[in-house]
């Protein structure tokens, strides 16, 4: 069986968040969950993504489904991308894409520059009171925090700034008490001269990943908090992970549009 491994929300190499994928062709239904947990841990990248081709004229055209080394996701923004990526550049798909998933119906559309768009719903932002103890697990002191509903399952969390996102070095066992998956750290730009408008860090120590590369369901949430901020509905976030990677975002009330690049760096074959 073919996999693959892709850099998403990324133009190069060894950047950007890594996701496997492997499609599985002319498949009427997933392999057992077992199985298909088995092979996201051995891929151990913080999600591999599968996904099998569906019947002609139904509301999607695949399934898709996303396993971190641990559990599987109820949403995955990068490796959804990473499986339009494969199905577009090798021919498997041409045009849009629409998967059917724990979240619904997501549409992905590629572009010609080779970047892919994908139509992701909004996550609803609920003000909530910092839990006990979060500043401290966090190692900063939260100026804002809010829920971002059931989908993301994430606490977002509004810092001083930049320059404090960027030097968190959290607890990540006694962060894992305080959000179903973990935290979105967030700031306002200090410079957009430089390309982006937000910066943002993810840490999810109860899905097995201790710090996100790049997290496209984040920026379903980082789009309507930082729209509001700014005044504007299309933004660029910048995950400051050691990898790094950048999402472009436009907010279209209940649907948030997140667009980035990605590159292939390893095609192979699964043997077991």
């Amino acid at each position: 069986m073919r996999i693959r491994i892709v850099d998403a929300f990324t133009d190069r190499p060894f950047s950007g968040n890594p996701a496997g994928v492997l499609l599985l062709p002319d498949a009427d239904a997933f392999p057992h969950d077992a199985w298909l947990q088995d092979v996201a841990r051995e891929v151990n990248h913080a999600e591999t993504a599968f996904a099998h081709p569906l019947p002609a004229g139904g509301e999607a055209d695949w399934a898709l489904r996303w396993f971190t080394p641990a559990t599987e996701v109820a949403m995955c923004g990068h490796a959804t991308l990473a499986t339009a990526h494969v199905l577009h550049t090798t021919g498997t798909h041409e045009g849009p894409v629409r998967f059917a998933t724990r979240s619904g119906v997501l549409a992905a559309a590629p572009a010609p520059d080779g970047s892919v768009t994908m139509d992701f719903p909004t996550a609803p932002l609920t003000p909530a009171d910092p839990p006990a103890g979060l500043a401290a697990a966090l190692g900063a002191e939260p100026l804002t925090v809010l829920d971002t509903g059931p989908d993301v399952g994430d606490l977002l969390v509004e810092l001083a700034d930049e320059k404090t996102v960027h030097g968190l070095c959290p607890d990540l066992r006694a962060l894992a008490a305080h959000s179903e998956r973990g935290v979105i750290a967030t700031a306002r730009a200090e410079d957009p001269s430089l390309g982006y408008d937000f910066v943002s860090r993810c840490f999810f120590p109860n899905v097995g990943i201790d710090e996100d590369p790049v997290t496209g369901s984040a920026h379903t949430a980082l789009a309507p908090f930082w729209s509001g901020r700014l005044g504007r509905s299309g933004l660029t976030g910048l995950q400051a992970s050691p990898r790094g990677g950048r999402v472009r975002t436009r907010l279209r009330g209940e649907r948030t549009l997140l667009t980035g690049s990605a590159v292939t760096v390893l095609d192979g074959h699964l043997l077991a």
